[in-house]
């Protein structure tokens, strides 16, 4: 894979999100946001994003969730789609994608504790100021419990290693498995999606390989908090995560099944 450049990186003081907004010329903004089982932290995602104008289009894909999740996306104004079929991101991911048609799709995660209402201005902002970028992921300080950092073992334990490896260029992504993604709707609708946590290493691969490392952008989030998972439950992450990476670099690995 040729480089085809570097990642635009961009800082908090690199985005003027007053003037984002601003802007005469204002595309169709969707933000997709979805959901298993994040009743307790759903609704204030939802409220970040409902009042900024940039938004057209809040939808939660509610991922056969147990709780009440997809009563408390009503009530804070989103839409809501129950996932039907199996479960898994990538599915929920792809179910919201056909169910929009904005022309700048933005992808959030559920489970953050402290969202930013600024966050859609920032992650729009590169695809708004350059038609060659084409895939913008956020970065962010990720606390671990009661430590200022050390959040995101998934992405500094497997995906940035993998990727610093094996796909030149893509080692500086800092936040490779970050949900908060914003895309264009063309380049979403012409490369599959991959199912299930792997989604997220598996669009950001693709999109370097068929556009070059030089189309992708991150934008600064400040301090990202969310729901720390337990170690345990984080093998199964990284197991699908270097799935999706290696299978796109042609290792032939056995069926999971």
């Amino acid at each position: 894979m040729t480089s085809g450049g570097a990642p635009w990186t961009l800082s908090r003081d690199d985005i003027d999100v007053a003037a984002v907004r601003r802007r005469a010329a204002k595309p169709d903004v969707a933000v997709i946001i979805p959901a298993k089982n994040e009743s307790t932290t759903l609704g204030a995602v939802i409220d970040a994003v409902t009042h900024d104008q940039m938004v057209t289009d809040v939808l939660v894909v509610d991922d056969h969730s147990s709780d009440d999740t997809a009563s408390v996306a009503l009530h804070h104004g989103a839409r809501t789609l129950e996932l039907e079929g199996p479960s898994g991101k990538g599915e929920a991911l792809n179910a919201g994608l056909r169910a929009t048609s904005a022309d700048i799709v933005v992808f959030l995660d559920a489970d953050v504790i402290n969202p930013g209402t600024d966050y859609v201005a920032r992650m729009v902002y590169p695809l708004l100021q350059r038609p060659d970028i084409h895939l913008v992921k956020g970065y962010y300080v990720r606390p671990l419990h009661d430590m200022p950092s050390g959040g995101g073992r998934v992405n500094e334990l497997a995906a940035r290693p993998i990727l610093s490896l094996i796909y030149p260029g893509l080692g500086e992504i800092r936040q490779p498995l970050a949900g908060e993604t914003a895309a264009r709707r063309e380049v979403l609708e012409a490369l599959p999606l991959e199912s299930s946590y792997g989604v997220e290493i598996a669009l950001l691969i693709d999109v370097a390989l068929k556009f070059g490392v030089g189309s992708l952008s991150q934008v600064d989030l400040g301090v990202r908090r969310h729901r720390n998972r337990p170690l345990e439950e984080l093998r199964p992450m990284a197991v699908q995560v270097l799935r999706a990476a290696l299978e796109r670099f042609g290792v032939d690995l056995p069926d999971p099944n």
